[in-house]
């Protein structure tokens, strides 16, 4: 059988946790009973034909209470659980039109009564002959006297395919949501486009910036040697792109020999393109198809959306969004005490990688989300893993790869 990868997309958990307190006697007054239901996940996809093996993970949101279960040959399967808020992630190899695949999927449901089934719809993963995502650095470095320095973040984009790509036009995405925070808006629907609050774009006609197998391009945070500044930094003089932003507060100055990346849009002052350091939110990579161009996306890929705030009044915004059709790679992110969804399709990413703990996690500075390798080209560069789960296929905490500055 020929192999390749799938997602699944799963439909998964969330609820409100209560107890029953029992008072049948004097003995047992004020004795409380946790209750419980069962839930019942039912698989089903197009031209899936067995179900192979499934690692289902089952969360709840408020205790981060976990039950995991391997699942063989299995369409459906019943867990017993307490009442509350669950999260469900899954991911295996299932058979489809006689092809061997990998599958993955995320959701959320709410377990409120003694009974629940959920019927949990399979998407094919999309395969993208393309660059992949193989590091983001948005943490940032504290200086020598313990202060935050607000520079040298970097993107890290590698060409994981056999043939030459060019990074010209490239778009980079950054999410308009937080995985740590739902306020479910309306309209949204994260299975046909992906809302940002910033997007920037490479230049390029075309065949200008190629990038041969297995080679990677750095698109800096000002591309300078930051350790003339702060020596905990990293020397990122020789970035194959900067995004300089014009806040003089950062005291920033523009590398005239590294190209711009282009911000054409930004909600920040300053035109800035400005990583979240706690890294609460997630990044696409993706690529203008034919007739369109920034000045087509930002004239027909308006998203107005609204939402109930704190306030319990209506607020509504007017961003942007890139449908998922357009995108290549993306990366959610989050932390384990804070994560609430991923806000990408589980066709394009089912997982999240992260760096630190807890939120404001004193560690995480200075460290990287880095993607694994999995083997060897034949040029003798990694080959990385590409699951479209990056729970799975990226190392958390990791050593930026790019400390000792860029070598290729």
């Amino acid at each position: 059988m020929k192999k390749r990868v799938i997602l699944l997309s799963l439909v998964a958990a969330m609820a409100t946790g209560f107890t029953v307190t029992s008072c049948s006697s004097d003995d047992d007054f004020g004795v409380t009973t946790k209750q419980t239901g069962v839930l019942t996940l039912n698989f089903t996809g197009e031209n899936i034909t067995e179900y192979t093996n499934l690692e289902v993970e089952i969360m709840e949101i408020n205790t981060k209470t976990i039950i995991k279960e391997t699942l063989k040959k299995e369409n459906a399967h019943t867990f017993e659980v307490a009442y509350g808020s669950y999260r469900i992630t899954v991911n295996g190899v299932v058979i489809a039109s006689n092809e061997e695949v990998r599958a993955a999927g995320t959701g959320q449901t709410d377990i409120t009564s003694a009974v629940k089934n959920l019927t949990i719809p399979l998407f094919v993963k999309k395969f993208h002959e393309d660059f992949i995502i193989e590091e983001v650095f948005f943490t940032g470095v504290k200086t020598s006297d313990n202060k935050n320095y607000n520079s040298s973040r970097y993107f890290k984009i590698t060409n994981n395919t056999n043939k030459i790509l060019f990074a010209d036009q490239l778009i980079i995405g950054q999410s308009e949501f937080l995985t740590t925070d739902d306020k479910n808006p309306t309209p949204y629907n994260k299975n046909l486009s992906f809302p940002v609050k910033g997007v920037m774009v490479l230049p390029g006609s075309g065949n200008q910036y190629p990038v041969q197998p297995g080679d990677f391009i750095v698109i800096a945070d000002n591309a300078i040697n930051h350790k003339q500044n702060t020596s905990t930094a990293y020397d990122l003089h020789n970035a194959d792109f900067e995004f300089p932003s014009t806040n003089p507060a950062l005291g920033q100055v523009d590398n005239p020999s590294v190209p711009n990346a282009e911000v054409i849009y930004t909600q920040m002052t300053f035109n800035m393109f400005f990583l979240h350091n706690r890294g609460f939110e997630s990044y696409v990579i993706a690529r203008f198809p034919t007739g369109e161009n920034k000045d087509s996306f930002l004239q027909k890929f308006k998203y107005d959306y609204s939402y109930q705030n704190s306030a319990g009044s209506i607020t509504s915004k007017s961003v942007y969004s890139i449908p998922n059709s357009w995108i290549i790679d993306a990366e959610n992110n989050s932390v384990p005490t804070k994560f609430i969804h991923t806000l990408t399709a589980p066709g394009i990413d089912s997982g999240w990688a992260s760096v630190g703990a807890t939120d404001n996690d004193a560690n995480r500075y200075g460290k990287s989300i880095r993607r694994k390798a999995a083997g060897t080209m034949t040029n003798g560069k990694n080959l990385y893993m590409d699951t479209n789960n990056s729970t799975n296929d990226f190392t958390k905490d990791a050593v930026p790869s790019l400390k000792d500055g860029i070598q290729h």
